[in-house]
């Protein structure tokens, strides 16, 4: 029988390409790829039995998409992509395990994820860049411009926190029912997939079970490697050293996330100091982008167009 899910990956990668970016595979070192999404400018086109390889670097003001824990790039971001094309470079990479993105190293830390990271968007050519982070995506995030603020200028985070303590993740997963990230993150049944939707959800989400197991089958590969992403997640002190972020950092959040509650959003824009700002969107959940793509994407472009009208008056 026809999985529903992957049948309409050709039409999604189809969208993407007329939205001006196409899949690009970066060697980080030997025995670590990571796929991206890129501008397809930027991309040589190859002669024949030759590996495609950039050949520009980016023309426009570069916005990195970095997805969550439930979905590869693409698919997080799909509502998103062609909203910022027009004035942006894109990139939207497959995080290690995601995607086509694979490691024989046995580190499964943030770290790795974000030097993983940045070094594939140096050899795409990219020099300075504002990252939008989505929950995990947003975690690897923090901890790319913690290490790499000459890479980072500005970021986006949206139900997401700077560290997952042992206190936070046992106070989350008690609150929302659930006995371990795994059980939560990485559903092995219908039931389980239903439950994390309907958390993860403002709004209650109906569907054929045949296309819930079609998702489970398409995008919870890789179930050992994601597990083991999971434990390296959860940090033993109760009171994490804060980094001093000098980039500008937007809080783009659901107001009805149930996952990273608004206090958690309003309790990181105090320790992030001055340079943090939030804004919450009504009627949303944990998947502010996809419930409500169109505001989203409204509130992104309007948090964008400040840093670059800034940059203009200097």
């Amino acid at each position: 029988m026809v999985n529903l899910i992957a049948a309409q990956r050709p039409l999604l990668h189809g969208l993407m390409k007329m939205a001006g970016v196409k899949s690009h595979i970066v060697e980080i070192e030997p025995g670590t790829t990571m796929n991206f999404w890129v501008p397809k400018e930027t991309i040589e086109k190859p002669k024949k039995g030759e590996m495609p390889k950039p050949n520009k670097k980016p023309t426009k003001p570069v916005v990195v998409l970095v997805h969550g824990f439930a979905a590869e790039g693409i698919v997080t971001w799909q509502f998103q992509v062609g909203a910022l094309t027009k004035k942006y470079s894109v990139y939207v990479p497959d995080l290690l395990f995601f995607g086509g993105s694979v490691t024989e190293k046995a580190d499964r830390t943030p770290r790795f994820q974000a030097e993983c990271l940045a070094t594939g968007l140096r050899k795409l050519g990219v020099e300075k860049c504002t990252l939008v982070g989505f929950s995990y995506g947003g975690m690897v995030a923090f901890k790319l411009a913690e290490l790499y603020p000459e890479l980072v200028g500005e970021m986006v985070i949206s139900g997401s926190i700077l560290a997952m303590t042992c206190s936070v993740s046992d106070e989350t997963l008690q609150r929302l029912g659930f006995s371990s990230s795994s059980e939560l993150l990485l559903p092995g049944s219908v039931k389980g997939l239903k439950a994390l939707l309907s958390v993860a959800a403002y709004k209650k989400l109906w569907f054929p079970d045949r296309l819930h197991k079609d998702f489970l089958e398409v995008m919870f590969a890789n179930r050992k490697e994601r597990s083991e992403l999971l434990e390296e997640l959860v940090v033993s002190e109760k009171d994490p050293t804060i980094p001093n972020f000098p980039q500008r950092i937007h809080l783009l959040w659901g107001e009805n996330d149930e996952i990273f509650r608004q206090e958690f959003a309003h309790n990181m824009k105090e320790q992030l100091g001055e340079n943090a700002t939030f804004e919450g969107i009504e009627k949303a959940g944990h998947l502010v982008h996809l419930e409500r793509p169109c505001v989203y994407n409204r509130c992104l472009k309007r948090f964008l167009a400040s840093l670059h009208a800034n940059e203009a008056k200097k």
